[in-house]
């Protein structure tokens, strides 16, 4: 199965409220963090409401 790795690229100052409860959905406190999660409808759908603050790669296994 394919995986992401999601990275924070902006900082989470001024992010609506909705927002914020996504990053710490998928584990994103600090601007530089990365995580690999699952690519999964789940996942893909918390990245794209905040991909503005994101990096995105597909990682293949």
């Amino acid at each position: 199965m394919n995986k992401l790795k999601i990275t924070l690229k902006k900082s989470r100052i001024g992010v609506k409220h909705k927002h914020l409860a996504i990053l710490d959905g998928l584990g994103l406190r600090k601007v530089g963090k990365t995580v690999i999660k699952d690519n999964d409808p789940r996942i893909r759908g918390m990245v794209k409401k905040v991909l503005y603050l994101l990096d995105l790669q597909e990682i293949n296994d």
